[in-house]
């Protein structure tokens, strides 16, 4: 028995502006029409003896990461909600003390949910393979054969063949992102692959692992998921005793210090989609080079990766470059120069803007909410219901609200009274005023919004009830 266990933490800082920390690469549609972490899912279809997924992720990110394992028929087997990030082991610690929880003992299939690997039937053979040697009590990583002397990569250096069929080797060492130089001596030699960051191994033999090399983190993981609680599919814990386990990486804590553990190189089409370097060198190019998405036209313009999102982009005249339009940011960068975006999204933090955190559209687990205007004593949104879907029962003391259809049906309430609201009807919503929003209907419900008010901010909510256990403005 297989359980995947998908690591969907992460901002994906170096892909900004498209992904922003309410909504980052993981959960965005980057090269097909699936998004990053569905595409991990199905790439799991056709293994034998796989069950279902346990998906650890931001408790930000919960909504948005369970809609879209719905969208492709995959039920989980949890939602293990993180207050805050605090690396891979941890993460993988707490998976396992849940996929043991009813006297289970499976093999863990530990995949980050940003990756993207072509040959899905090389993908397939690996963990077979890797099924051999973690059912034999070892700690297996998957080590990519390099293509090219990667500088933003750790490297695996191999020991000796244990296997010859399946190519297994003893890992030697792990060693951290070298200069240009030192990477191409690690291709030139053949005895170094990248380090995925994929594993496997069974529940209790990591746990054994971590009581061992990281007994700090096990104990700490231990009390978290004692004192949990499973609403819905989410696994939810207390902050405060998450933030108290010690954050440390999987291979920093275990897998340098083991002696179990084995590496199985593979060549795959393999990439961790961490820049816009990678978005260009696995997507689909034309004569000219170009990788482009959206509205675009260009001139005299090569090797480019050009992303419009909500406009007429135009490029004349250049070469090995980065555009990314989206409807609040514009992203121009060299190819060779995208890993210092993050330096952008540092000043964005420094400044305490908005456009390091979310997009213009922002995801609810009622539906979307799209600023289009917005000045010193009034903003202008358009709102969006899914079907079935509703608010929760609120009031504001700073600001009133007129909401007006337009399309679809609401039923409003307002104090004590229930307005049922069609298409071209609108209704006031006073400051200070308890209300709520239901789509009853089978279509999505699109409205516009007015907020008038001496403070507009999104955490002027005061929350009476709601079906989603948000007691926060999220």
């Amino acid at each position: 028995m297989i359980v995947p266990v998908i690591l969907a933490g992460g901002s994906g800082t170096r892909l900004w502006p498209m992904s922003r920390e309410h909504y980052p690469k993981q959960l965005i549609a980057m090269y097909n029409e699936h998004t990053l972490l569905q595409n991990t899912l199905l790439r799991l279809e056709g293994i034998e003896a796989l069950e279902s997924p346990i998906v650890v992720c931001n408790e930000e990110h919960r909504f948005m990461a369970a809609e879209q394992l719905r969208r492709v028929n995959i039920p989980p087997h949890s939602i293990i909600l993180e207050p805050m990030g605090r690396d891979t082991a941890p993460a993988i610690a707490l998976a396992a003390l849940k996929a043991m929880e009813d006297g289970q003992d499976p093999v863990l299939l530990i995949l980050p949910a940003d990756h993207t690997i072509k040959e899905k039937r090389t993908f397939h053979t690996i963990v077979r393979n890797g099924l051999i040697h973690a059912e034999q009590g070892n700690l297996i990583t998957f080590g990519v054969i390099p293509g090219s002397p990667e500088t933003g990569y750790g490297y695996i250096k191999k020991g000796d063949v244990l296997d010859a069929e399946t190519h297994a080797c003893k890992i030697q060492r792990f060693v951290e992102k070298p200069d240009f130089k030192t990477a191409k001596e690690y291709v030139k030699s053949g005895s170094y692959c990248w380090n995925s960051g994929m594993f496997m191994f069974r529940a209790s033999d990591i746990i054994n692992a971590l009581e061992k090399d990281a007994p700090a983190i096990l104990t700490q993981c231990r009390e978290v998921i004692h004192q949990g609680r499973q609403d819905m599919d989410f696994f939810r814990m207390d902050p405060e005793k998450f933030k108290a386990i010690p954050s440390d990486s999987i291979d920093y804590a275990v897998m340098e210090k083991t002696e179990k553990g084995i590496v199985i190189p593979f060549d795959g089409g393999w990439n961790d989609l961490g820049s816009f370097e990678a978005l260009w060198q696995i997507g689909e190019k034309n004569t000219n080079g170009n990788v482009i998405k959206g509205d675009v036209l260009t001139h005299d313009v090569c090797t480019s990766y050009i992303n419009a999102e909500s406009r007429l982009v135009a490029v004349v005249g250049l070469e090995n470059i980065v555009v990314v339009e989206t409807k609040d940011a514009v992203l121009v960068s060299p190819r060779d120069r995208v890993q210092d975006v993050k330096k952008i999204v540092t000043q964005l933090k420094e400044k305490k803007r908005d456009e390091s955190i979310s997009h213009q559209k922002v995801y609810r687990p009622w539906g979307t909410y799209e600023t289009m205007d917005i000045e010193k004593r009034f903003q202008v949104k358009r709102i969006t219901v899914k079907p079935g879907a509703k608010l929760s029962l609120q009031k504001h003391y700073h600001r009133a609200e007129h909401w007006t259809v337009v399309s679809g049906t609401a039923i409003i309430v307002r104090d004590d009274k229930e307005i049922l609201l069609k298409e071209d009807e609108s209704v006031y919503i006073p400051l200070g005023t308890l209300h709520r929003m239901e789509n009853p209907g089978k279509i999505h419900l699109e409205l516009i919004e007015v907020q008038s008010g001496a403070y507009l901010g999104e955490d002027d909510i005061v929350r009476f009830d709601d079906d989603y256990g948000r007691k926060e403005f999220s």
